[in-house]
């Protein structure tokens, strides 16, 4: 039964992500669109930047901890990509610069989505195969 706690924390977690995924997608299409003004828009993309970063650094800590090697090295990609933008300040969205970026910024976002939901899928599967091992 612990394993199928594990999996579905790590479920948890990557819905989380994904979430915070999907509002800074938003707020770019919001942006686009011309519903919300660049501050706005950059204010709330930034302040969930930082949370989302912590957020899967958890996870790969958690996968590393359980003993979940493959999920870990999976996941190291996108782990590696946040520390590489953090590293080199390029993980807040610019005012002044929002709209020549924009495109930038939704593929980014968009190839995160895809990924992390990649990684949701490999999860729900481990989720219901240790789900029904436990039942035999």
């Amino acid at each position: 039964m612990g394993e199928v706690l594990e999996w579905v924390l790590f479920f948890v977690i990557l819905i989380a992500i994904i979430v915070m995924l999907v509002f800074q997608l938003m707020c770019l299409a919001d942006l686009e669109f011309d519903y919300i003004n660049p501050y706005d828009s950059a204010s709330r993309i930034n302040s969930v930047v930082m949370p989302e970063f912590f957020t899967h650094g958890v996870l790969c800590f958690l996968y590393l901890v359980t003993g979940h090697w493959v999920m870990a090295l999976l996941s190291i990609p996108y782990l590696y990509y946040n520390v590489r933008l953090y590293l080199r300040r390029q993980h807040f969205v610019d005012v002044t610069e929002i709209f020549n970026l924009l495109n930038r910024e939704k593929k980014q976002r968009l190839f995160k989505l895809g990924y992390v939901v990649l990684l949701l899928f490999i999860s729900l599967f481990w989720m219901i195969f240790h789900a029904l091992e436990d039942d035999h």
